[in-house]
């Protein structure tokens, strides 16, 4: 199978992969933001990198899914190749950090990949309000994150909305975690799980 965990900056994507990784036994797949040659650049200045930024990421991500396609264990993704194009790559076009002929360009290269895709057997996405996002940036303290401005997330969470409400790919599992602590509450954690065997019971029935 493969399980992908979707959200916001800051949501909490890859703690849930790991704790959930571990919990089933799952292959984690991560996204490689630490091996990101533009990722301290595009904080520092959207305008010149964010081309450069969201061309990486989608072909890193396409890269992943090709992976994930010839193995044979189950997999847990952190964060899907639908969220750069639908969520950061229209959300940069729309605040003017994409210009035009860039956005062209890059939908036109995602357009080609994603007829490859197989969507994810579960979509699990973590929801949260703007203020949950910003705490839990300003306490993982990574350095070029510290840039990230309220307009940024706030348009990003627009746009997820947006995404997931219109979300027809496969069976989707939305989990609030605005008000949980599913890392230092083991109850959060044990219903998340609970949550995700009733989908997956489901995709055997």
């Amino acid at each position: 199978m493969h399980i992908a965990v979707s959200g916001n900056i800051g949501a909490g994507k890859t703690t849930l992969t790991e704790m959930l990784a571990k919990h089933y036994g799952w292959h984690p797949e991560f996204e490689s933001t630490d091996d990101n040659p533009y990722l301290e650049d595009f904080y520092g200045d959207m305008h010149k990198w964010a081309f450069h930024l969201q061309i990486y990421f989608l072909n890193s991500r396409f890269e992943q899914i090709n992976r994930l396609r010839t193995g044979d264990k189950t997999i847990i993704q952190d964060r899907t190749i639908y969220e750069d194009a639908y969520i950061f790559a229209k959300s940069l076009h729309k605040q003017g950090f994409f210009k035009d002929r860039d956005y062209k360009n890059y939908k036109a290269i995602f357009d080609s990949m994603i007829n490859f895709v197989k969507a994810p057997d579960l979509l699990i996405y973590l929801k949260s309000d703007i203020s949950k996002l910003v705490k839990n940036i300003e306490t993982r303290g990574r350095d070029y994150e510290s840039q990230i401005r309220i307009d940024y997330l706030k348009g990003l969470n627009q746009h997820y909305e947006d995404w997931i409400d219109n979300y027809d790919e496969g069976k989707l599992l939305i989990i609030d975690v605005t008000d949980i602590d599913f890392v230092k509450n083991p109850e959060h954690f044990s219903d998340i799980v609970f949550k995700i065997d009733s989908e997956l019971h489901g995709l055997f029935s």
